[in-house]
Formats: C-alpha cells, sequence, structure tokens
C-alpha cells in the first residue's frame, strides 16, 4: 500500500446480504480529483473536487453498494472520522471538524435475495474501523461483494506499480459494469494485456458466452480509486482520474453505458515531486497518467480473478478454470 493510506472494507454476504461498502482513508488528507461518466452515476461531495473550490484536501473516499440507498454509508465514514478530529477545521477547537468524505454508488440492490438490504452508516463506521495499511483484500468484499459484470461474478481488486521516477501509483476498484469483461472472440479477459492467463478452451469459451447471452440486464457502474503519492494540484488529480478511465476501457466494453455511472476518484499524498527538473515535468507527468491506467486496468484483471461464485452467478475463473491453470 502507498503511504498515506489505508483501506478497509465491510462486507455483508449470505442470509438474504450480498452487497458491502469500502472505503479509502487519507487521514493526513490528499489532493483529491474526480472523473464521473456514464449515465446514472450516484455520488456525493464531487463538486468540491471542482479546481476551482475551496477544499484541497479529502480525508476518505467511499465505494459502496445501495445504488442511491448507499450513499448513506459515508455518514457513518464522517462520524469515525470526526470522533478521531480527523476533518477540514471550521472552528477554534480540534473537534471542530467537518470530514470530507466524497462518494460513489453501484447497484448492486436485491441480488442478495431481499431488496431491502443495502449499506447503512454502520457499514461505513465498520469500514473504517477495518482499514489497515496493508495490502487490502480482494474478490467479493466489501463494495465488491455483490458486483457483476457481463453475467459474471466480479468484485473489488487493487494493483499498485513504481515507476522510474520513484513515484507510486495504485488502483483501488470495483467492477461492476454492464459491459463484459470478457473477449467474444477468444474468451480471454480484455484487462490481460500481458497475456498471463492460457486460452480457454472451447467448452470454457461456450460456458463464458452462455452466461452473457443470459445475463438479465440490469443497472450497474464500475468505481474506483486512483492512489499516488506524488505532488500534484486538485486539476491535475482530476486528470489522472479522466484518465483513469482508459484503463477501464480496456478492461470492459462497452463502458460509460447509460446503464453505468462509471466514476474514478484521484487521492495524492503529496510526498514526492513529479520530477525535481521543471523542463522535464511535463513528460515525467504524462508518464505518471500512463502509469494510472496501466494501474487501473490490472486493478480490474485483478477483481475478475479473485471473485468467487454467489447464487446463480458463477466468476470467470468458475467458468473457465482452463484459463488460469
Amino acid at each position: 500500500m502507498i503511504e498515506g493510506f489505508e483501506i478497509g472494507h465491510h462486507t455483508a454476504d449470505g442470509d438474504g446480504w450480498l452487497t458491502g461498502t469500502t472505503v479509502v482513508l487519507a487521514r493526513e488528507g490528499a489532493i483529491g480529483g474526480v472523473d464521473v461518466r456514464g449515465g446514472g452515476p450516484g455520488t456525493r461531495e464531487t463538486d468540491l473536487l471542482n479546481p476551482a473550490t475551496t477544499i484541497e484536501h479529502v480525508h476518505a473516499i467511499v465505494l459502496t453498494g445501495g445504488s442511491a440507498y448507499g450513499l448513506a454509508a459515508a455518514n457513518g465514514v464522517m462520524t469515525a472520522l470526526e470522533a478521531a478530529g480527523i476533518g477540514f477545521p471550521v472552528g477554534p477547537e480540534p473537534h471542530q471538524v467537518v470530514p470530507i468524505v466524497p462518494a460513489a454508488v453501484l447497484f448492486d440492490l436485491g441480488r442478495g435475495g431481499v431488496f431491502g438490504n443495502r449499506p447503512t452508516d454502520e457499514f461505513g463506521a465498520l469500514a473504517v474501523a477495518a482499514a489497515t495499511s496493508g495490502q487490502p483484500a480482494v474478490g467479493c468484499v466489501g463494495a465488491g461483494t455483490g458486483a457483476l459484470c457481463g453475467g459474471i461474478k466480479a468484485g473489488f481488486g487493487y494493483a499498485e506499480k513504481q515507476l522510474a521516477s520513484g513515484i507510486s501509483v495504485a488502483a483501488a476498484v470495483v467492477v461492476n459494469a454492464a459491459g463484459s469483461a470478457v473477449d467474444p472472440a477468444t474468451g480471454r479477459l480484455w484487462a490481460d494485456q500481458e497475456q498471463l492467463l492460457a486460452v480457454p478452451t472451447e467448452l470454457d469459451r461456450q460456458a463464458l458466452a452462455s452466461a452473457y447471452a443470459e445475463a438479465q440486464a440490469s443497472f450497474a457502474t464500475t468505481i474506483g480509486v486512483i492512489l499516488t503519492d506524488a505532488i500534484v494540484s486538485k486539476a491535475q488529480a482530476s486528470k489522472l482520474a479522466a484518465v483513469a478511465h482508459d484503463g477501464m476501457a480496456r478492461a470492459i466494453r462497452p463502458i460509460h453505458s447509460m446503464l453505468d455511472g462509471d466514476t474514478v476518484f484521484c487521492l495524492a499524498s503529496s510526498r514526492k515531486p513529479v520530477v525535481l527538473d521543471p523542463m522535464r515535468w511535463l513528460f515525467a507527468f504524462n508518464t505518471l497518467l500512463a502509469g494510472a491506467a496501466d494501474v487501473f486496468a490490472n486493478a480490474c484483471l485483478n477483481a475478475m480473478l479473485t471473485a468467487t461464485g454467489r447464487g446463480q452467478w458463477r466468476s470467470y475463473t468458475e467458468l473457465a478454470p482452463s484459463a488460469s491453470g
């Protein structure tokens, strides 16, 4: 995990539940940006990430199931951070703060069997309590618990890389898309750009095609966060979030439909300069942008490979065991 960040999940899986909440914490504050696409976004506090607004630092990002109902989970995150004295100061006393907690939701209503089972304030508080600076749990956890992609069980994925400059960039992503993560011609995952997996057998390709063909049309939305330790402005953070959508496009086709509200945030802990030589800054920032797209696609791949089947939905590794060995 990049220094300065923590990720925590709260998962509700079983007994009529299939949903959850994921929180990305920046307790010391981080420069924030966002890029929202698709026809059906469900978000909170995205306007304050506009470069023209007052607030500079974000203390947490909430990714959650529950569609618009799930935005309640951000209240629990705010309460937990307020209790710790973390937030934007609005008075002379240390406890007089307002935690800055943007959020985005995905659609998973009713997938566990009970339509009314969705994230609440408590989900956010429990996700904060579970947050760790170690490698986050992946698969059907947190906001990825009820995620689907093209009729296949999906989940939460994470990927991280260090650039030659020493700057790190990572992506925490929940794949939940109306489109598909699978190339119908080969059965390969679109996100497997380096062809790390084997080509599925004909039988497995037929199983994947059947899962997609039998999938019922549903609201969806893929959401995620780009993390970096680079020193960037709010405008540059939003550019990083925007370019991360390129990584999404490599992993899911089609994206940004009227059934998706695809949203990507960016948090920058501002620990390292992009480059010391100002004459080379633009080229170095382009490298960081490329890294953001790469890790987002890799996180999508991780989400698809670590998901496990639930109910009527099977995962990619279950439908195409020949691909993953």
